[in-house]
């Protein structure tokens, strides 16, 4: 039996991390959230080119849509290759077959310099045209001015901001300085240590959170929250198990339609997905079902009426050259990552 859904959201994605598995082990253990940034992703993401950055988008997409995900919010950071960077992601994902919308990370850990680029790059592609946000890495990376430029390009270009906040105590008092910047359209990535309530939309990242041991952030005391992966892949239906799992330890009265109701209100993000049609290996599909069934896999995927996916895989790439290519890329990755 099968049954069809719309297209999945994800709601907080860092595609440029889709090379990073297997990278090899940072130079000394991380003992901290800040240790990770520093020793793991910053290093990373210092290494990204060009080519790179649309390896890793391929490989990202092709990813999602194998998951029966159609849609990703995507947080793109690679300091060394700013302008056009956007460009590369939005072209990977059509290729594959996906929606994105897409923001550059403005931040001024790489100099003033450095957030000139990231906001030119979000203004450039959103002027031309590009669906997404402003991009901002987080707070505590932020001066006051960086930060008043990002909300100021926002408002002048009619979209949100799309930052991290308060993932990790470090940046615990994001929740003050946001309160003069946030509005309804600003998409607040973690919200952790997040300490009142802002306008605006939460996105919940459960398994990243776990992963980089920054405490559980209650989402459920939020009026309106999303669910993202924070690069981890793009498996919403993992990621929505996951949430429930979390929340239930938690709250016993905490059910499979509350986190349900976080992966569907990711439609609000990316609304094209309503048009889309997955069609599952499971029926039902159900949220007391699906929170305690694993491998449910889609069978066939239609992106704007047309199939992307069939049950011999996606129709418009060749998935084997993806990750062939992913592969070859990545270990150029590794050795760029040795340099810095």
């Amino acid at each position: 039996m099968t049954v069809e859904t719309r297209g999945l959201v994800c709601a907080h994605h860092h595609l440029y991390s889709s090379l990073a598995r297997g990278m090899p082990a940072p130079r000394r253990q991380p003992h901290r959230f800040l240790d990770v940034l520093e020793l793991v992703w910053w290093r990373l993401d210092r290494a990204l080119d060009l080519e790179l950055v649309r390896a890793s988008a391929r490989l990202g997409a092709l990813e999602a849509l194998e998951a029966g995900t159609t849609g990703i919010v995507d947080h793109h950071s690679s300091p060394n290759a700013i302008e056009g960077s956007l460009d590369v992601i939005a072209e990977a994902c059509a290729e594959v077959g996906v929606r994105v919308r897409c923001a550059y990370e403005v931040t001024d850990r790489n100099g003033l310099d450095g957030a000139k680029a990231g906001l030119a790059e979000n203004e450039r592609f959103l002027r031309a045209g590009g669906d997404g946000f402003v991009g901002a890495h987080a707070c505590f990376t932020l001066s006051d001015d960086t930060l008043d430029a990002v909300s100021s390009l926002a408002a002048d270009l009619g979209v949100g901001v799309h930052l991290h906040v308060a993932e990790s105590d470090v940046d615990a008092g994001a929740g003050t300085r946001l309160l003069a910047h946030a509005d309804q359209a600003w998409l607040l990535a973690h919200a952790v240590h997040l300490d009142r309530p802002l306008p605006g939309v939460v996105v919940h990242n459960p398994r990243s959170n776990l992963n980089n041991a920054v405490g559980y952030g209650a989402p459920a005391r939020f009026d309106h929250v999303v669910l993202g992966t924070d690069g981890i892949g793009a498996d919403m239906l993992e990621e929505f198990r996951l949430a429930f799992a979390m929340a239930r330890a938690h709250d016993l009265e905490f059910a499979p339609t509350d986190a349900w109701q976080w992966l569907t209100a990711g439609e609000q993000l990316v609304p094209g997905v309503m048009q889309d049609r997955v069609t599952w290996s499971y029926d039902p599909m159900e949220p007391w079902h699906l929170a305690y069934t694993t491998g449910v896999r889609p069978v066939r995927v239609e992106v704007g009426g047309a199939v992307v996916l069939d049950e011999h895989g996606p129709t418009r790439v060749d998935a084997g050259e993806i990750r062939a290519h992913a592969r070859e890329e990545a270990h150029r990755l590794f050795a760029r990552m040795a340099e810095r």
